[in-house]
């Protein structure tokens, strides 16, 4: 005779029951799981990163269409690129997110290693070749590339590991300083080698940006500062552009012989901010970018910036590297991890010390360094390899303490027993 549910034992009946309602319940924890919400700084990070990233596609569209005519009668040639280089970035910034704190100490030494010999390649064969006077890019038939960008990310992770694996012995300078040391100056002097002192003085921020979050004395920082300061004059006067491009600057470009040459590009530019007034222009009605400012795509975008959208533009640009900056340091705040302090330290000075060099230099405040302002600017190993350091970041963030006790929320409780 067949058995109905009425017929089973009571608790056999009271445990179907309760298997079924843990089973949808079960089904909705898992599938929150696959969702869960990450940190609110990831996705401030993540927000922040993606609008920079458009805002910028659409900005090199403004800037170069008039130059990219002119050139190859095609007024989106610079535009198509930057959007192919950011559906490049995006994912591999995203991938990049996916990776556990873990995964990327366990290879931060053959990165670095990866980045010595690329950029040894660009200083010392035939596959290197040079751009105004910097020889700080390899070529492969039409592909070309910054390999300088690889070593950023390279050499932040290799600070990164050497503090994680030096932790307690900070206080030792020799445990610290030689490792990091050694590290530094074969990477910045290859950059050096090749002439590029803009790209050398971002390294050289990442590299004290790391240093200090990752908790190294200051008295110890202060021997690098002073080694720093006693190199810079040599370093600075070993290249005759160079001391000419830094004497203008000192003399607020009054020479009216330095017009036409090396205060052409800094005055032009200073007239777009100024013409910009504090509504702008209107987006694509720069008069600047009309041949009268070079490098309008790249360098000096911030200026074609404050020109078309005026002063609120511009301070709209620094409030979201603000909110950046901000969101890094909530990371570094939370994070117990000396790997992720360190390195979240470096890609923070990177960035937003890139950015106020580049801002620094159309101000006026600085001389004319070639540093791009990142993520806006045109420019594929530059953006490419800044989504990846912020994919870094994300990853870190999306293991901050904290997520756990967030997802476990969502769990059914019974009589507050954790089912």
């Amino acid at each position: 005779m067949a058995t109905t549910p009425t017929d089973l034992p009571t608790n056999a009946r009271s445990a179907r029951v309760q298997g079924a309602a843990r089973r949808p319940n079960g089904a909705v924890v898992a599938v929150k799981n696959v969702f869960v919400a990450e940190s609110s700084t990831f996705y401030t990070i993540l927000g922040v990163t993606l609008f920079l990233v458009v805002f910028g596609v659409v900005m090199v569209l403004s800037s170069s269409s008039v130059e990219q005519y002119a050139a190859t009668h095609d007024f989106f040639g610079a535009f198509t690129r930057q959007g192919l280089y950011a559906i490049i970035g995006i994912p591999l910034m995203l991938i990049a997110s996916r990776f556990r704190v873990a995964t990327w100490r366990k290879y931060a030494r053959w990165i670095i290693v990866i980045g010595l010999l690329v950029q040894a390649l660009v200083v010392l064969t035939p596959l290197g070749y040079s751009i105004q006077g910097n020889r700080n890019w390899i070529k492969l038939g039409t592909f070309t590339a910054q390999p300088s960008e690889i070593l950023k990310l390279a050499l932040v992770l290799g600070i990164g590991t050497i503090v994680y694996q030096k932790r307690n012995k900070l206080d030792d300078w020799k445990q610290i300083l030689i490792p990091i040391g050694l590290v530094t100056a074969a990477s910045i002097g290859l950059v050096l080698f090749g002439g590029d002192q803009g790209t050398a003085m971002v390294m050289m921020i990442l590299v004290f940006g790391a240093m200090f979050v990752g908790g190294i004395r200051l008295r110890h920082l202060g021997i690098v500062v002073g080694a720093v300061l006693v190199l810079l004059p040599f370093v600075t006067m070993a290249s005759s552009s160079r001391s000419s491009r830094i004497s203008a600057w000192l003399s607020g470009c009054t020479d009216t012989s330095q017009y036409q040459d090396l205060c052409w590009q800094p005055v032009h530019g200073m007239w777009a901010l100024a013409s910009g007034g504090v509504f702008g222009v209107g987006l694509g009605n720069s008069k600047a970018k009309w041949s009268w400012l070079p490098e309008a795509d790249n360098d000096y975008i911030f200026a074609i910036i404050g020109e078309e959208l005026g002063l609120i533009g511009a301070v709209v640009v620094l409030a979201l590297f603000v909110v950046l900056a901000i969101s890094m340091v909530r990371i570094i705040r939370l994070s117990d991890d000396a790997f992720v302090r360190t390195v979240t330290g470096g890609v923070l000075a990177w960035i937003i010390g890139q950015a106020l060099v580049n801002i620094g230099v159309v101000l006026g405040l600085l001389p004319v360094l070639g540093v791009p302002l990142p993520l806006i600017s045109a420019g594929g190993s530059a953006l490419i390899m800044t989504l990846v350091a912020i994919g870094v970041v994300l990853s870190f963030a999306r293991e901050l303490p904290g997520k756990a006790e967030l997802s476990n929320r969502d769990l059914p409780r019974t009589n507050g027993a954790l089912r």
